[in-house]
């Protein structure tokens, strides 16, 4: 088995690449301080003062910049306002929301689907009687039959389809919209 014999350096390794050291140039670090002079800039007026003084009327008054005159002052160091003032929101609040929201929605899809269901249902029905009239309508070529009180099949008269034609016509009319 042949060894390897590890390299001294890099440049002994790859002898076929010239490496220079890296150096900082003068217009790096002057773009490097400006960009953190220009973030201090931007985050002083985030936390400039709050003054407090009393008018002569004896109203007091809050504001970002200091009074005109020999009014005696008050500095108030306040912590900037939110960025959005929706963030404050506690999170709680928020996912407590937001749960009611979701129940919300899904009582609405439940009461969709519910509806839904129940006209079908009512359609299966309609369906049902229109075709129980069209057998009744055609009662000189159709034997139809009913059941009594005991369970047994009875075949049913012409006075017996008339009612029975009459009890379906109210209830399609009471029930189906077309």
């Amino acid at each position: 088995m042949r060894q390897r014999e590890t390299p001294q350096s890099y440049r002994d390794a790859h002898p076929h690449e010239s490496r220079k050291p890296r150096s900082v140039t003068r217009s790096g670090l002057y773009a490097a301080i400006g960009v953190l002079v220009a973030s201090f800039a931007v985050a002083v007026p985030a936390f400039a003062a709050l003054y407090k003084w009393t008018d002569a009327n004896g109203r007091v008054i809050y504001s970002d910049q200091p009074p005109l005159g020999n009014v005696k002052v008050e500095t108030i160091n306040a912590p900037p306002p939110p960025a959005n003032p929706s963030a404050v929101k506690d999170p709680a609040a928020k996912e407590a929301e937001l749960k009611k929201n979701k129940q919300a929605r899904a009582d609405e899809e439940t009461k969709t689907t519910k509806a839904r269901v129940e006209a079908n249902q009512m359609r299966e029905q309609c369906d049902r009687a229109r075709g129980q009239m069209i057998a009744l309508g055609n009662s000189d070529q159709v034997v139809l039959y009913n059941t009594n009180a005991q369970g047994e099949r009875v075949v049913m008269d012409d006075a017996a389809r008339v009612r029975e034609r009459q009890r379906l016509d109210a209830w399609i009319r009471d029930n189906c919209k077309t």
